[in-house]
């Protein structure tokens, strides 16, 4: 298998986390969408990153999508139950870091277009999303060590990908004091060696 994408998506580094943590091998191709050059649109006609091509030559596109697929590999460890209420509780986090990270990379393309061209009011938009996503975030994770059960799931991954991402574009958002229970919870995911090999960087 081989995973194409870029240093700087949230996205990407949530399934390199995966990979990592279940310990499957794969090559990383770097491939940013937005170079001139990129080769995406001829395995994805999205354009998009991640996609992971398979030993047959199948690309899957989506983090969601692949990480379905990885966890369906091998149960250990097993980052999205199986079925029912867990099932659905970890994909409602997975939903909610990804919105975040979304409105997040939204501000961040907006504000490098010229400034005649920035739309205030967009960005007002976004910035109202990740408020109350994390507002929302930091309430259901309360004083738990995990976003859901007693062990790290789908949910830690992809919501540490969205505070690391918030942080890497924006340093100054005061996130960290705003919520310390989040900065808590990034503060411990950081020590794992799968985030520390896939910090963003441009």
């Amino acid at each position: 298998m081989k995973l194409i994408g870029s240093l700087t998506s949230p996205y990407v580094r949530k399934v390199r986390i995966v990979l990592a943590e279940k310990k499957i091998n794969s090559d990383f191709i770097v491939d940013p969408p937005f170079h001139p050059d990129n080769q995406i649109a001829n395995i994805n006609p999205l354009g998009k990153v991640p996609v992971l091509v398979l030993d047959d030559g199948v690309s899957l596109h989506d983090s969601r999508v692949i990480i379905e697929y990885l966890d369906s590999l091998q149960d250990d460890p097993l980052l999205i139950p199986a079925s029912g209420a867990p099932r659905f509780a970890v994909k409602r986090w997975e939903a909610l870091a990804d919105g975040i990270a979304d409105a997040s990379a939204t501000i961040f393309l907006e504000q490098k277009r010229p400034r005649v061209q920035q739309s205030p009011e967009w960005i007002t938009r976004q910035q109202r999303k990740i408020d109350l996503g994390l507002q929302a975030t930091a309430a259901d994770l309360g004083d738990q060590s995990w976003c859901t059960g007693k062990s790290m799931t789908l949910a830690d991954i992809a919501l540490g990908c969205a505070l690391g991402y918030l942080s890497f574009r924006f340093p100054k958002n005061p996130w960290r004091n705003t919520y310390t229970n989040l900065a808590h919870l990034a503060d411990k995911l950081a020590k794992r060696e799968s985030f520390k090999q896939t910090v963003p960087t441009d």
